[in-house]
């Protein structure tokens, strides 16, 4: 991840990324990493994942429970977001229609790019637990 800028918290922010799957918000970032890097700001962490989400890096997977969360993983897959425990699940497997970019943009005159899914409910954990 070396470029013009290169810093080391900008590679352990990006690094962490790299390494969990749990689409973390800038504040779960910034607590995981600033025992490492006590100079670390909240700051230069919202920086540098908005760099990240800019440059096509990351992704925004949308603000759940008020926060915006992140993926590492770039490749078109939908979402599902636990209405409980809040954990963000990457469905992978789950077929991404491209179709309907074109169905949207035709119906109403849109120049559509891509689209989201995000599915809502409870995940395997919490609705065992009910």
């Amino acid at each position: 991840m070396r470029h013009q800028n290169y810093s080391r918290k900008r590679e352990a922010i990006y690094s962490y990324l790299a390494s969990v799957k749990t689409h973390p918000s800038a504040e779960t970032v910034y607590e995981a990493l600033k025992g490492q890097y006590p100079d670390l700001s909240l700051g230069t962490v919202y920086r540098n994942l908005a760099m990240f989400k800019n440059s096509g890096m990351i992704a925004s997977v949308g603000v759940i429970n008020g926060e915006e969360r992140f993926d590492f993983n770039t490749k078109p897959h939908a979402h599902f977001v636990c209405k409980n425990c809040k954990c963000v699940l990457d469905l992978d497997d789950f077929n991404i229609d491209k179709q309907l970019d074109y169905t949207i943009a035709e119906q109403y005159g849109l120049d559509v790019d891509y689209h989201n899914i995000v599915f809502y409910g409870r995940c395997a954990r919490c609705k065992s637990a009910m």
